[in-house]
């Protein structure tokens, strides 16, 4: 194999055989279950990095069922999600992401930076409850319920709500395990088709854990939640910072 024939072919590790396709990667009739809540001002503002900053003692907490998307399969998805702004401009910085799914881990980590773990998120509805969980190993980490399908959302809010900024804080570490990587990348949902959209009540519990500490941004109170089922594309990122510069 010459130099040239490995530029031209590598993407993504392992280099022969790699963990997940080259985009775009499109998501159907992906499920959002996202309950907000008000938390610690001062923990929000520990833990969102510079030059972002914190808009609101706010936190989404989000369970995500994705069944059907391009390269990475069938899975589901938790995490938190921090009202945020950079320059003026409003959005969510993604702050941990817990996920059944190796490609998807491997992509979204290696692509974006997404901070993403390996856990065992669920979304289901239970008779009249939507429900999501977290399990991270034996132990349970987070559970959402929310009354099912109760009202329907504003359409036009929830649109609007998807396509916002979001942003990551994207880290790879060189071979001496010092940073050679360390940005802040800006992405997009595109191309979104809403199927549907609903509101109504919802509980948040998060328990404390070593390794998915989630509940270090307390549910203070309960703010509101919706449900959607939407197509989407996950767009690819740009750099909006790059802190080794």
């Amino acid at each position: 194999m010459t130099e040239d024939e490995i530029r031209q072919n590598a993407f993504a590790m392992p280099f022969t055989s790699p963990a997940y396709p080259v985009g775009p990667y499109r998501f159907v009739n992906r499920e959002f279950m996202i309950i907000t809540y008000r938390t610690d001002p001062e923990k929000l503002r520990a833990i969102v990095p510079a030059p972002l900053e914190v808009t609101e003692p706010v936190v989404k907490y989000e369970f995500i069922r994705m069944p059907d998307s391009t390269g990475f399969g069938d899975y589901t998805e938790t995490g938190q999600v921090i009202p945020v702004s950079l320059n003026g401009k409003k959005g969510g910085y993604t702050h941990c992401m817990f996920l059944n799914d190796h490609p998807p881990i491997a992509g979204g980590r290696e692509l974006w930076g997404f901070p993403k773990k390996l856990a065992n998120p669920t979304l289901k509805a239970e008779i009249d409850t939507l429900v999501g969980t977290l399990d991270y190993g034996p132990v349970r980490v987070a559970t959402g319920t929310m009354g099912y399908k109760h009202r329907e959302a504003d359409h036009d809010a929830v649109l609007a709500s998807l396509a916002t900024p979001n942003w990551l804080l994207k880290i790879i570490p060189h071979v001496d395990g010092t940073a050679r990587v360390c940005e802040l990348v800006e992405y997009y949902l595109q191309d979104v088709t809403l199927k549907g959209a609903w509101t109504g009540p919802a509980a948040l519990s998060l328990l404390p854990h070593a390794l998915a500490p989630v509940a270090e941004l307390p549910v203070l109170e309960v703010l509101s939640a919706t449900h959607l089922v939407a197509d989407l594309t996950l767009g690819l990122g740009k750099v909006v910072h790059d802190y080794l510069a």
